[in-house]
């Protein structure tokens, strides 16, 4: 797949302006500060100030006055807006002709997924995608963070993620085109030597950084509904499910992982559920795409592989007395 960059420099003092980058300059001047441009841009704030600064290291000056609050671009910056502009979108209708070109004559299609849904779901996409001729499928792992940016730079044609149901923002609503194809359940287990802990007042965590998704649905979703009395006691701390999960099956902690990841350990109880005793959390497996740009191949896909795609059980869609039982859990925990 095609990367677009604009290249500024020879090759003695090179470096390259990406596309994104610019975007993340004009999404700054557009919304006022770093806290709506994150927003605008998908990414948490903490990981747009890091793209901020590697923009700024990358090119070896000052792009933003951190001497205002809120921080906004240098005024010189701020001139340059409408070149940048200009530059964006040539950039894009370039990217979109390369990437037209290459899908047609290749075959090639890139997903990006979270790490336990590359576990967990890809392989079921891509068996999907095998029934296209001469398809070749590559799949990229990251959080959803890194997911998003791989979507909105254009390096993949779609990307498979968690979300919480009912949690969508206008922004994602706005800028992706999204569908659901799965349901998962974020629930907690353990080793079956530390199956008593969910009676003891003190619960050893293994949790995941506040930063990447799973942390912000155990801050918001999960957390908060423990007692009162119990104190929450944290062993460890991975951003990686996969981690986590290498961490309960070692007796470390109760981790809250995916079921659809967690399936076969709990069958053959090397893990057990705590999911009676403590809070759990209903997730959806979604699709996104980018709302403008699609070419044919990827429109196909789109509208009669990602509607039709058969997920095993575990993995279909809830039904509605599931999710009921899922509130008694809440209200009784």
């Amino acid at each position: 797949m095609a990367h677009v960059t604009c290249i500024d420099r020879n090759f003695e003092g090179e470096w390259k302006m990406r596309l994104e980058w610019i975007d993340d300059i004009l999404a700054v001047l557009d919304n006022g500060s770093l806290a709506r441009a994150a927003e605008k841009r998908l990414l948490t704030q903490s990981a747009f100030t890091r793209r901020v600064r590697l923009i700024e290291d990358s090119i070896g000056t000052e792009l933003f006055d951190r001497r205002r609050k809120p921080v906004t671009v240098m005024a010189g910056v701020e001139a340059l807006a409408p070149e940048m502009r200009d530059l964006s979108l040539r950039l894009r209708k370039m990217r979109y002709r390369l990437k037209t070109s290459s899908s047609q004559t290749n075959g090639k299609m890139s997903i990006a997924c979270q790490h336990a849904i590359t576990t967990t779901v890809s392989p079921w996409i891509v068996r999907a995608l095998a029934q296209y001729d001469d398809m070749s499928v590559r799949v990229r792992s990251g959080n959803q963070d890194e997911c998003m940016v791989q979507l909105l730079s254009g390096e993949v044609d779609f990307a498979v993620m968690y979300t919480v149901p009912g949690d969508q923002t206008a922004v994602f609503e706005k800028a992706f085109e999204t569908r659901q194809i799965g349901s998962d359940m974020l629930v907690p287990v353990c080793a079956p030597s530390l199956e008593e802990i969910a009676s003891s007042p003190q619960i050893p965590v293994i949790g995941y950084p506040e930063g990447v998704f799973l942390g912000q649905v155990f801050d918001r979703m999960i957390a908060p509904r423990f007692r009162a009395d119990i104190t929450i006691v944290a062993k460890a701390e991975t951003a990686l499910t996969l981690a986590a999960y290498e961490f309960a099956l070692g007796g470390l902690g109760v981790a809250w992982l995916p079921r659809s990841l967690v399936a076969s350990a709990l069958a053959h109880e090397t893990l057990v559920s705590l999911e009676a005793s403590l809070p759990m959390q209903a997730l959806e497996i979604r699709a996104f795409r980018l709302r403008d740009g699609q070419d044919t191949q990827t429109d196909s896909i789109w509208h009669n592989i990602l509607t039709d795609i058969v997920l095993p059980a575990n993995l279909k869609r809830f039904p509605d007395a599931f999710s009921d039982h899922v509130q008694t859990v809440e209200r009784t925990v």
